[in-house]
């Protein structure tokens, strides 16, 4: 039997009964954690949860065996206010873990650095020591001693229209020996109003989750809901689900080659990019009229249906706007000074990927092979394939490759779906959510893998409802890239990575 054998196995997009998952005592938790990890599978989901009717919370990890499609979930019984840390010999777990620390007061025996991973005001709850809660933007750093050694600090607050997050960076001369990402400055506390508020404002809540993939965390939020009342949405909605989620991955890929030409000062690119992805946006804002495609997931289905003529219109204009994409993207793809200029910036290794636990198209950069839409299929994906954009290099260069290839694929997967719409309704009706039950729901949005995790309680309300933005696993990435590189490489490095920080702050 093999250690993850002995979790809970679930598919994407089901749900299963609480009084199904396994609960160990947590040094054993530890145990056959590490051993589930380090024979191939990787956190999705790892946070703590207090079960319905006890006060004492305790730890909940899934994890995804991306070969065989499968996830396998778990929990620790905590007798005290601590457990062994999984971070010395699974670095993926170590912002998951300062978060339980934050979150729950569970403190992480054995964790190099339980820094605050989100901001507060001053004294609006405890940390998780039982201290008061950290204030925006103090905390210790790390520093690198050394007579000629000095630091770089670089926001909250950037130039231009941008979200607020801190970089300090550690420099001897124009060379970057540490990166040190602090984020939280938008800590909105996302997750407790998914189970506080009306259950009327939860998808509206879901679609500003990161404003830039409102298809993606919609569909997420959609799926975890639809698995624990039993629901599956009509075939056609499941469409023009895949049409929205596709639209999203055109319209930020598209964008993001812009800027990554604009960041090295080839106008070209950068300028028909920039209209480009305003192109893709107008085609949402066709179905739903919305150019971010809020309001069209919902629970059961869709709440905007396409006609035949506007499947037909949006489709000439998509083949119209690829082609434009091609030439634009083209130009920078010929352009020696270009290429010289992405290349053997920001790389991260394959085995630094694996460590940290990238996900998306910054894991696929670095030759992993990894897509939800191919390994965890839900909806419309179960029926079609897609080809996975895989790079090798790991670095500016690859990320924007995997970006382009992923819009040729994307451009032909949505052209598919829009002559080939299936009949019928757009919407099942979603009745009472299961009591006592866990769903995970994973979707691939254009950053990487969104997961979504609901557990309801002994009535069917959500009792703890826990996000993972594909940012969250990612921006150790970004600091991992600036290693060794120069510092002004760093905002075409972190423009290669486009991560959010919403996604991240919740």
């Amino acid at each position: 039997m093999s250690p993850a054998e002995e979790f809970l196995r679930m598919k994407n997009g089901e749900a299963a009964p609480l009084g199904r998952l396994p609960e160990w005592p947590a040094e054993d938790f530890h145990r056959r954690a590490l051993e589930a990890i380090g024979g191939g599978l990787r956190i999705s989901a790892y946070f703590a949860a207090t079960r319905p009717g006890e006060d004492q919370a305790s730890l909940l990890l899934v994890l995804a065996d991306d070969r065989r499609g499968d996830l396998y979930a778990a929990r620790a019984r905590m007798l005290g206010e601590s457990f062994p840390s999984l971070t010395p010999s699974a670095p993926q777990a170590h912002l998951f873990e300062r978060e339980i620390f934050e979150q729950a007061g569970l403190r992480p025996i054995g964790h190099p650095w339980l820094k605050p991973v989100r901001f507060v005001s001053p004294g609006a709850r405890p940390a998780g020591d039982g201290s008061a809660a950290p204030e925006i933007g103090v905390m210790e750093r790390f520093r690198v001693g050394g007579e000629e050694v000095h630091e770089v600090a670089v926001g909250p607050v950037h130039a231009g229209v941008i979200e607020p997050g801190h970089f300090r960076f550690q420099c001897h001369g124009e060379e970057v020996f540490h990166l040190e990402v602090s984020l939280g400055y938008q800590h909105r506390g996302v997750e407790r109003a998914l189970i506080e508020g009306p259950g009327n404002r939860r998808i509206h809540y879901a679609e500003t989750l990161a404003g830039d993939t409102s298809a993606g965390h919609a569909m997420a939020h959609c799926q975890a809901l639809e698995s624990l009342a039993g629901c599956a949405a009509p075939p056609r909605a499941e469409a023009i689900r895949g049409i929205a989620l596709e639209l999203e991955r055109l319209a930020n890929h598209a964008g993001d080659l812009g800027a990554l030409a604009g960041d090295i000062g080839f106008l070209p690119t950068a300028s028909h990019c920039g209209r480009l992805r305003g192109e893709f946006l107008n085609m949402t804002a066709a179905i739903c009229g919305n150019r971010f495609g809020r309001g069209l997931v919902r629970p059961g289905g869709v709440r905007f249906d396409l006609a035949e003529s506007l499947a037909a219109g949006l489709a000439l204009r998509l083949d119209e706007a690829m082609r434009h994409l091609s030439g634009a993207v083209g130009l920078m793809w010929n352009s020696s000074s270009v290429l010289s200029r992405f290349e053997e910036t920001g790389r991260v290794s394959p085995q630094d990927c694996g460590e940290i636990g990238l996900v998306g198209l910054a894991a696929r950069a670095c030759g992993a092979a990894r897509d939800v839409r191919r390994d965890h299929p839900t909806g419309i994906f179960r029926d079609i394939p897609v080809p996975i954009s895989v790079g090798g290099g790991g670095d500016v260069h690859a990320r924007a490759w995997v970006r382009w290839l992923e819009c040729q694929r994307s451009g032909e997967l949505i052209r598919r779906l829009l002559y080939q719409l299936p009949g019928g309704p757009i919407r099942s009706p979603l009745g009472s959510l299961a009591a006592d039950a866990l769903a995970v729901s994973l979707v691939e949005g254009w950053r990487g893998e969104i997961c979504h995790c609901a557990l309801t309680d002994g009535k069917g309300a959500l009792a703890r409802y826990k996000v993972t933005d594909p940012s969250f696993h990612n921006w150790t990435g970004l600091a991992m890239a600036m290693r060794n590189q120069q510092i002004s490489d760093f905002p075409l490095c972190n423009k290669s990575f486009n991560l959010s920080y919403c996604g991240h702050d919740l």
